[in-house]
């Protein structure tokens, strides 16, 4: 199956199919079936997010301690993953220099 550009910004939880559809961080080559993948880890991310947001109200739960934190570094990671494997040496340098992969 033939690779197509994305353009994708983990800032804003998005994927672009042109690159002057909005701001984004990187450009990936992959085939369409990611965009499923990404897609899916980016609203896994924001329902956590979510959920974040109504535990912050409850005090007793300290925010170290909450298994969703974990879970967001997770897909987080699982992005910034695919971004690495499908993209250039410039931007591998970069994520490989991220916290997050050492």
């Amino acid at each position: 199956m033939p690779k197509r550009k994305l353009y994708i910004s983990v800032t804003d939880q998005r994927v672009y199919h042109y690159p002057d559809d909005a701001p984004w961080e990187f450009e990936i080559a992959v085939e369409p079936e990611f965009v499923r993948i990404f897609h899916r880890l980016f609203e896994q991310v924001n329902r956590l997010e979510f959920r974040n947001f109504l535990r912050s109200h409850l005090p007793y739960v300290p925010y170290h301690y909450d298994s969703d934190n974990h879970d967001i570094d997770l897909r987080t990671k699982k992005v910034y993953a695919i971004i690495h494997e499908f993209s250039d040496k410039p931007t591998k340098r970069f994520i490989e220099s991220l916290p997050y992969f050492r």
